[in-house]
């Protein structure tokens, strides 16, 4: 990216600082215990038409663990470290937590800070990265939550910005990526070593219309009109993930220069008929020249070593490098690393004044991307249908 590329409006579409009750972590939610492992699924899937015996397909990776994602226990303790953070700092906002996909369910958190006495919520969403699957719907799923409660009219929820080029998520990747370099020198595995930033794949349908619509990621106006596909390529999905790696591999290069690097995806699913983002992680490390001597792999696209990130990176992935002899180093994901925790109170800070009536936290980010926008246009991220959101303009 160069400095000139930005998506039009995205660093003007801002709200004003104000003063909030408390803040909501939103997370995916996940099984805890065998027994809940198709209920599970059947949330995630529903509507899909997808039946027990498709779902018993991808049951088998939970199966593995005892029927338990680590997710809801690295969100309980991100909670326990944003408060930390935030009793630091002497903001007064508790933290609820909510999920879209298992217990605590986000109407549960609701009813609970509602009871509480809360009304004005910041909510916190566990992804970085603009799509559908990583904002959108987290957005539609509090409107419905807000609807099924009937707290509609009670509750204001205003959403913190996507934060893929905050220095608090990207200043951890860069650590972890250092990390796993040193490691494959002390191995003498580093003088040709390969970096794969490893993110989730979507429908490339999808990818193409993640983002704000006014510009392609490349920074060229759209022409309206005739129907034509705004831009093709991934999206902003893509191009803000390929910004960050390069941010990493920036500050890599003082101490490994010239290290390449690649983009690669994971955890690919459904009608396999169906294009998705490529390449997958085990096709690109199997096209790996023979002179690569290690691979470091990074989970960008996650903030926590949940299910896909243990499955198919530490399984899958580790399997395809001991059948090429290619030492792997998987490096964490930022999880409650504390300038990740930082970061986002950081960003809890650019949207509360507290009764004080301080001034609020400069907005940071470390692209020519950011800093993204606080909401989103009513067409951004579209999937399947337009459905009602929180956080839209």
């Amino acid at each position: 990216m160069t400095e000139e590329l930005k998506p039009f409006a995205a660093d003007t579409r801002t709200v004003d600082p104000t003063t909030y009750d408390c803040i909501l972590l939103a997370g995916f939610g996940g099984p805890e215990g065998q027994d809940d492992v198709i209920p599970y699924l059947r949330n995630v899937t529903r509507g899909r038409g997808v039946p027990d015996e498709r779902l018993e397909e991808v049951a088998h990776h939970y199966r593995h663990f005892g029927g338990i994602s680590p997710i809801n226990e690295q969100n309980r303790e991100l909670k326990v470290a944003l408060e930390g953070e935030i009793a630091k700092r002497g903001l007064a906002l508790p933290v609820y937590w909510g999920n879209r996909f298992w217990a605590p369910y986000f109407a549960d958190a609701l009813k609970e800070l509602h009871a509480d006495g809360h009304r004005k919520v910041l909510v916190l969403v566990t992804t970085a990265f603009s799509s559908y699957s990583g904002c959108r719907a987290y957005r539609e799923d509090l409107a419905t939550a807000l609807e099924e409660t009937g707290l509609t009219d009670e509750l204001q929820l205003d959403k913190i910005r996507q934060y893929f080029d905050h220095p608090g998520f990207v200043k951890p990747n860069i650590d972890a990526v250092l990390s796993g370099l040193h490691e494959l020198k002390a191995a003498n595995r580093a003088d040709d070593a390969h970096v794969m930033f490893a993110t989730h794949s979507i429908p490339s349908a999808a990818a193409d219309v993640s983002g704000p619509r006014e510009t392609r990621p490349d920074g060229t106006p759209v022409a309206t009109g005739g129907g034509e596909e705004w831009f093709a390529g991934g999206g902003w999905y893509v191009e803000q993930q390929r910004a960050v790696a390069a941010l990493v591999m920036d500050a890599v290069a003082q101490e490994f220069p010239d290290t390449p690097w690649s983009l690669v995806f994971q955890s690919r699913s459904g009608d396999p008929s169906t294009p998705w983002l490529e390449p997958d992680i085990n096709d690109a490390i199997n096209a790996l020249d023979d002179s690569v001597s290690g691979l470091v792999v990074s989970p960008i696209g996650f903030v926590s070593d949940h299910m896909e990130v243990a499955w198919d990176l530490d399984n899958e992935a580790q399997e395809t490098c001991e059948e090429r002899d290619l030492a792997m180093v998987r490096v964490p994901t930022v999880g409650v690393d504390p300038q990740f925790v930082s970061g986002l109170i950081d960003l809890v800070e650019e949207r509360h004044v507290g009764s004080d009536g301080g001034a609020a936290r400069e907005r940071e980010a470390l692209t020519a991307l950011g800093p993204w926008q606080d909401v989103c246009p009513t067409d951004c991220c579209l999937g399947r249908g337009a459905k009602p959101t929180i956080a839209s303009a």
